[in-house]
Formats: structure tokens, sequence, C-alpha cells
């Protein structure tokens, strides 16, 4: 009787999803709460202004934490949305296709799906490392600069204004945290990738080769559903990292700023 995969609950990431239902993870059980977890990741000084910050949410009108306050309401939800809609867009088009005339962002293509003979396993990789690295490096560069210009809108919002301040140290503590475990998507890829390279040349070992390659014949279909997987999981990494940015822009309204 055939097991049927693991699925990641509805309610974890897109990434924690991708990489649960394509058997590169087990389901997370969760045995401590988020605050528990937390703790573990702060050191002292970290803790302390986080602590400082979070005493400060029963009275946000109590003292400016921002020099923004005085100037008015800045952009409307509905503008902030389509900015912040439109760089999304930008970065998926540059993972699907390429980065597009225009978006201000650096082409990176994906390496040519015909590797060159004799092909090593522990090396063969390294194409779509570079590809991917230059993609997590895009990503992380566009939306913490995404991130801040929406916490800069919510800075004007005198009620808003220590949500801005504990996003920003938020952000601040889990920067290394977050590239630590997305640097390690890249390797649960590549080990996929390893797996079915070695499955393909052996494969290709055992079957009997008459002549010559018949033309137009294709030798890559292995590769094609791997090469689709990297761009699936950049995609629900680019899902995850908005996150923050998005809880933001649900907060920011400036027609209803209590």
């Amino acid at each position: 009787m055939t097991r049927a995969a693991a699925r990641a609950p509805l309610n974890n990431s897109r990434l924690i999803r991708f990489l649960t239902e394509n058997g590169m993870m087990g389901v997370a059980v969760r045995e401590e709460d988020v605050g528990h977890q937390l703790g573990h990741w702060l050191n002292f000084r970290q803790a302390i202004a986080l602590h400082k910050l979070l005493g400060q949410t029963s009275t946000p009108m109590s003292t400016p934490l921002s020099s923004h306050s005085g100037r008015g309401t800045g952009m409307s939800r509905e503008a902030l949305r389509a900015h912040v809609d439109k760089v999304r867009t930008a970065l998926e088009q540059s993972i699907l296709q390429g980065a597009a005339q225009g978006s201000g962002l650096s082409r990176i293509d994906m390496p040519l799906a015909e590797l060159v003979e004799p092909i090593d396993p522990k090396t063969a990789f390294e194409p779509y490392r570079r590809f991917m690295a230059s993609h997590q490096r895009q990503m992380e560069a566009v939306v913490s600069t995404l991130r801040q210009q929406v916490r800069g809108q919510l800075s004007q919002l005198p009620a808003m204004q220590t949500l801005s301040a504990l996003d920003a140290q938020f952000e601040s503590v889990l920067n290394e945290r977050e590239a630590l475990l997305l640097g390690q998507v890249a390797k649960l890829l590549e080990k996929r990738f390893v797996q079915a390279l070695k499955q393909h040349l052996k494969n290709k070992a055992e079957t009997p080769s008459v002549g010559d390659p018949v033309p137009g014949a294709d030798t890559t279909a292995w590769l094609m559903p791997l090469r689709q997987a990297l761009r699936a999981a950049l995609l629900a990494e680019l899902d995850t990292r908005l996150q923050p940015t998005l809880g933001l822009l649900e907060a920011y309204n400036p027609e209803n700023p209590s």
C-alpha cells in the first residue's frame, strides 16, 4: 500500500509547505509557542531593547518615536499597496522569466539545461547554486527596502509608531537567523539534484547505445522538474520574505489611524 505524502498544515508558510510536500523536510510539530522559541534566539541586549519596546505598546501616544509624526498621513493605503504589488510582481517576473526591462532589477538567468560532459555530480549543481544565491541577495535587498518604506509610512501615524519601531527591532534581531535558514533551501535542492543526476547517469550507463543520439531527442527530461522546483522554491521564499511587509501594510490605515 502506497503511503500518502505528508502535508504541511495550511497555516504554515508557502515555503514550508513546498519543502514538506516535496519530501525535503518532515511536517514540523510545534512543541513550543513562538514567544518561547524567540527567547532562544535573542542575546541579552536584544532582549532588553525588545522588552523596552513591548512595554510601550500600552501607551503608544505617550512619546513620539519618530520625527515623521508631524508630516501628515503620507501615501494612501491604496497607493502603498499598489507599490508593494508592483515590487512583488517585478521580483516574481525576475524569478520566472528574468527581470523585465525598466524594472531596476539585475537580470539573473537560469543556467543552460545542457550539462557539459563529463558530468561531475560534485560540481554540476554549482551554476544553479549561483542562480539561487543571486536571486536571494536581490530579494533580500529589495524586500528590505520595501519593508522600510512601508514602515516609514506607519511611523507617520502616532498610534503606529511603536509598531513601526517594533518591526525594525524584529528585523534586526531575526535577519541573521533568517539568512541562515533560507540558505539551507539551496542545500536541500542540491541534494535532490544530485540524487536525480546519479539516477540519470546510472540509467544512461545501463542503456545500450546504438549509434549517435537521435537528433532532437530530449536528453534533459530528468532535469526539467528540478529547474521548475528551483523557481518554485524561490517564489515560496519571496512569499515568506514579504510576510512582515504585508503585515505592516494591513496595519496601515491613514483614514483611521486609531
